[in-house]
C-alpha cells in the first residue's frame, strides 16, 4: 500500500471493513437460525402424551406389580427409561409420595407426586 495515494488507501480500508462486517453478519444470522431451529425442535420433540400415559398408569395402580412392566414397555416402545419409587413413601403426615422419572434420549422429566 506504499504506492497508493491516501484516497486509494482509504477505499481499500473501507472495502476490508465492509467485507468483514458482511462476514460477521452472515455468521450471526447463521447461528440465529440454528438456535431457532433447535428450540423449535425441542418443543416438538417433548413427549408430553407419553409422560401423561406413564404417569396415569403409575398413579392408577399404586402397586409394585407393574413396575417392571412399565419399565420394559416404555423402553421397548418409546425408547425411554421410566422408573418410580415404590412403596409410596409417607410424607406430609397422612399423604404418600412417589418420584416418577422419565428419560428418553432427548427429554428428561422428574416429578414428585403426592397422593392422599
Amino acid at each position: 500500500m506504499a504506492r497508493l495515494n491516501d484516497d486509494a488507501q482509504w477505499i481499500v480500508l473501507m472495502g476490508f471493513l465492509v467485507s468483514f462486517s458482511f462476514f460477521f453478519l452472515a455468521l450471526v444470522i447463521n447461528q440465529a437460525t440454528v438456535v431457532g431451529q433447535t428450540t423449535a425442535e425441542s418443543v416438538i420433540e417433548f413427549p408430553k402424551n407419553d409422560i401423561r400415559d406413564v404417569r396415569s398408569i403409575i398413579i392408577r395402580t399404586e402397586s409394585d406389580t407393574i413396575q417392571k412392566d412399565v419399565y420394559a414397555i416404555s423402553l421397548g416402545r418409546k425408547n425411554a427409561v421410566v422408573y418410580y419409587t415404590f412403596p409410596f413413601t409417607p410424607c406430609y403426615g397422612k399423604y404418600s409420595c412417589t418420584q416418577i422419572h422419565f428419560k428418553s434420549g432427548v427429554t428428561e422429566y422428574d416429578e414428585n407426586w403426592t397422593s392422599p
